[in-house]
């Protein structure tokens, strides 16, 4: 089997992009763009604003103001202000193509921004992103906001009945059921690569956890206690302010979560910081020399760099690499409690939903025939 490199373009030092969280920062506030400003002007700016950034304490109401806003900035995910971020370049690139002013802009630019962008394929959800980007552009700079038009609201409902119409669905990943978390494992080696995946999935799937959830896990995070480990999330898509305690269970099978992340804490040595890294491997030797050792990244794994662990022991397993991703844990966690008969209420709990819709969301249904309400009536 191939390195798995948790990063497609491999550096020469720890210091990857992306692969830590972004640090507080204590710089000058950076002044709004002029009217005037130009598409590369604006798009600068905004890059720079997503810094979150908390100014010196002079007891001034000024810095004040700059630090509330810095702490606003913080209200958002990493993930949220990456996605913002990549939005608003397009919009600023669609802008300058046509000679428009991307701050302030009119309602009917941004219409015509979200209808050109679905012209070219692009799904309605991503759409909903690229408005809800352009809309927190508009409001960061202090400007009036766009988005609420009402030919905005009426392109994109018009974009996603079409969508509907023609059949389109969001895509979702496959959902890691028990049957197909053992066919991922199967393939998996013992090398340290190999410990270190098999211990994420199964934690993964033993946690329900998000991609983000599991690549923010460090050593101070886990309590051994006689059942199992408890694991503390700081910080959660449903607890933005709270922590969570997720339990970890012994397993009788080799399932069990615990007994794998012990052999990938110990086999990696592993005793503070991020519990799961990025591994390097060394040039290959010459012939009749023994093969050289991996080299143990310090800094944690990325989100994405979960998902492409999880797309690639899926490949290896023999799904297509498009079948499963990062909620694929997740998901197959749950729906394999649902095909158990668990009862919603402790799977809402597991999932850390806040309603059960949104756990309706994250479970797989098979056979909907299996068990119908009116089953042995009709």
């Amino acid at each position: 089997m191939s390195d798995f490199q948790t990063d497609p373009s491999p550096g020469k030092s720890d210091s990857v992009p992306g692969e830590t969280e972004t640090t507080l920062a204590i710089i000058a506030p950076l002044p709004r763009p002029a009217a005037d400003a130009t598409a590369a002007e604006v798009r600068s700016w905004f890059d720079a604003s997503l810094v979150a950034a908390l100014p010196l304490a002079d007891g001034s109401l000024a810095t004040e103001r700059d630090a509330a806003a810095a702490y606003a900035q913080l209200g958002k995910a990493e993930n949220t202000r990456r996605a913002y971020r990549a939005a608003v370049r397009m919009w600023c690139a669609w802008c300058e193509r046509r000679g428009l002013s991307p701050l302030p802009a009119t309602g009917p630019d941004v219409a015509a921004f979200l209808a050109s962008e679905r012209l070219r394929g692009l799904t309605p959800e991503t759409l909903k992103l690229r408005r809800a980007a352009v809309r927190y552009l508009h409001r960061a700079a202090g400007v009036p906001v766009p988005t609420d038009d009402a030919c905005v609201s009426e392109t994109l409902a018009g974009i996603q009945r079409t969508a509907a119409r023609a059949g389109e669905r969001p895509r979702k990943k496959k959902a890691a059921t028990v049957q197909v978390l053992r066919r991922l494992l199967e393939p998996i080696g013992d090398d340290l690569v190999g410990l270190r995946d098999r211990a994420m999935l199964l934690v993964g799937f033993a946690g329900a956890l998000r991609r983000s959830e599991l690549a923010a896990i460090g050593v101070a995070d886990l309590e051994a206690t006689e059942r199992g480990m408890r694991l503390t999330l700081s910080q959660t898509k449903g607890s933005q302010i709270e922590a969570v305690t997720v339990p970890l269970p012994y397993g009788d099978t080799e399932l069990c979560p615990v007994r794998a992340l012990e052999q990938w804490l110990a086999a990696a040595g592993i005793t503070e910081g991020p519990v799961f890294r990025r591994i390097w491997r060394a040039k290959r030797t010459a012939a009749g020399e023994p093969p050289p050792l991996p080299r143990l990244g310090t800094v944690a794994l990325t989100a994405q760099s979960v998902a492409l662990v999880v797309q690639a022991r899926a490949v290896a397993a023999g799904f297509g690499r498009r079948e499963l991703g990062g909620h694929s844990l997740k998901r197959g966690a749950l729906t394999t409690g649902m095909d158990r008969g668990v009862h919603p209420a402790k799977l809402k709990r597991l999932g850390r939903h806040k309603s059960f819709d949104v756990l309706g969301e994250y479970l797989e249904f098979g056979d909907l025939f299996d068990g119908h309400p009116l089953g042995g009536v009709l």
